[in-house]
């Protein structure tokens, strides 16, 4: 995995706007100093919720990154309002102040010889690739992207991907297209045809599973980026250890600090 940046910082953003995206997602985006933006796709920041009437979240809440653009000075997140801490964030308005600590983590890698890659996500586990789906188009690799929802209105990042001239299938409960057998029947075309180097994905246990059994069959290098609850994000408070496959038998990681992005092998079904 491509090592944490040096320096995490601790510092205000600005609200520039905090707008749905559909039914169940908003996207936040903030205007953020140059300096943490220096980032690595799969990383995330750890945001201080704002205090509401009837809104009072104690901790901080960890977020992908959606978006970094130090060219614009803009930091965005997609998030999906499932708790406090997101109902919180939620009421966000432009202009108002957000605390942010970041960025954190160990990111993706895209190796030099993988040219033909395979993002597999859904829902908001998007969110955490579409970073890597801009590192992998600004560094000239071709990109499939599989993008999966509870149905056509529910899926994201659609005409963002197209943009970064990735290959997409998106597939839906509601079509009845979304099943793992489904899925394993487009992905062993995608090999058959144009062949895949490597495979990520996030989130999902079903997707997984998938993605390690393809992988291991046909000998295809993956990651992937693991949702945990965090305390601290910081590997001090070891709130977010998972259990890991390792060539002497099962090791404990800290999601926040040896991840969030591991190999896709290593990683434990839970």
């Amino acid at each position: 995995m491509v090592p944490a940046n040096e320096q995490v910082f601790e510092t205000e953003c600005q609200v520039i706007s905090n707008s749905p995206v559909n039914n169940d997602y908003r996207l936040l985006v903030l205007a953020a100093p140059a300096e943490i933006l220096n980032c690595t796709p799969g990383q995330f920041f750890h945001l201080q919720c704002p205090v509401r009437e009837g809104l009072q979240p104690y901790l901080r809440r960890p977020m992908s990154i959606y978006g970094y653009f130090p060219e614009k000075g803009e930091l965005q997140f997609l998030y999906k309002i499932a708790g406090t801490g997101t109902a919180a964030l939620a009421t966000l308005a432009p202009g108002e102040p957000l605390n942010v600590v970041g960025p954190l983590g160990q990111g993706f890698d895209i190796r030099d010889d993988w040219q033909n890659l395979l993002l597999l996500a859904r829902g908001v586990g998007l969110a955490t690739l579409a970073p890597l789906a801009l590192e992998a188009h600004k560094r000239g690799k071709t990109l499939t992207a599989i993008c999966s929802a509870r149905s056509p209105e529910m899926l994201m990042s659609i005409d963002y991907f197209r943009d970064l001239g990735a290959n997409i299938i998106t597939v839906t409960d509601s079509e009845e297209t979304s099943g793992l057998e489904n899925l394993e029947k487009l992905i062993e075309g995608l090999i058959a045809t144009n062949g895949i180097d490597a495979f990520y994905t996030c989130g999902s246990n079903r997707l997984l599973k998938l993605l390690q059994t393809l992988g291991a069959r046909h000998n295809i290098s993956g990651q992937i980026a693991l949702e945990q609850q965090m305390a601290c994000g910081l590997g001090m408070c070891q709130c977010c250890v998972r259990s890991f496959q390792s060539p002497t038998g099962i090791v404990h990681k800290r999601v926040c600090k040896e991840g969030p992005v591991f190999d896709l092998q290593e990683a434990m079904g839970w």
